[in-house]
Parts: structure tokens; sequence; C-alpha cells
């Protein structure tokens, strides 16, 4: 089992960034692709970022391509994903989650943290 802990969302006004973390316990990620997501009011969830185990393979959502940077250190058991040039659009609660693969569909993933949430005001 994997426990994960998302921290580092908050309000922040258009342009401004945010990094959020997101802690394992329980057992390590080491070997786990790590995958972030955001699902809005209404919405679905939608993958916005994932890594390889060893952190060199990343994929991104297109529209957050250039202004998003998922990273990981594996001995820290730790994941980040670093928001910048932020955008009203970006709001939404986002959630850290553990697959096997970097894949962008939710199903896939088999541990999800309670999420944190991100407002970006115009």
């Amino acid at each position: 089992q994997v426990q994960l802990t998302e921290v580092g969302g908050g309000l922040v006004q258009a342009g401004g960034s945010l990094r959020l973390s997101c802690t394992a316990s329980g057992r390590t990620i080491r070997t786990l692709a790590m995958g972030w997501f955001r699902q809005a009011p209404g919405k679905e969830r939608e993958f916005v970022a994932g890594t390889s185990w060893s952190g060199v393979n990343t994929v991104y959502l297109d529209s957050v391509k250039g202004r998003f940077t998922i990273s990981r250190d594996n001995a820290k058991n730790m994941a980040y994903l670093q928001m910048n040039s932020l955008k009203p659009e970006d709001t939404a609660v986002y959630y850290c989650a553990t697959s096997a693969r970097v894949v962008p569909d939710p199903s896939r993933y088999d541990y999800w943290g309670q999420g944190t949430q991100v407002t970006v005001s115009s």
C-alpha cells in the first residue's frame, strides 16, 4: 500500500507560480511511475503530467507544456509539480497518483492522494 499526500496548493493570481509536492509513505515509489491529475468542478479528472520511475521520461498535457514541470526525488519518496505562468483555467483540485507506467488514463493508477486545491484568479 502507498499513501500519498499533496501539499502546496493555494490561491494565486494569473501569471503566478505554485509548487505542489507529493509525499509517499508505506513503500518506496522508486519503481513506480508518478502522475499528476486535476479535476475542476463539473469536469472529468484529467492527466496533467507524468514521470517514469527514473524521472527520465516525462509526459505533459498539451495545455501545460512549457509552463509545468514534473520531477521526483526517489531518495525522499517525493514527486513535485512546478507550475508557472498559471492561468484561471488551471483552477482545479490537483492529485498525485502512482502507476506501473506513465499513461494518461486515470483508471491505470493505483494509489491516489486526497488532492490539493489550486485557484488562479484573473
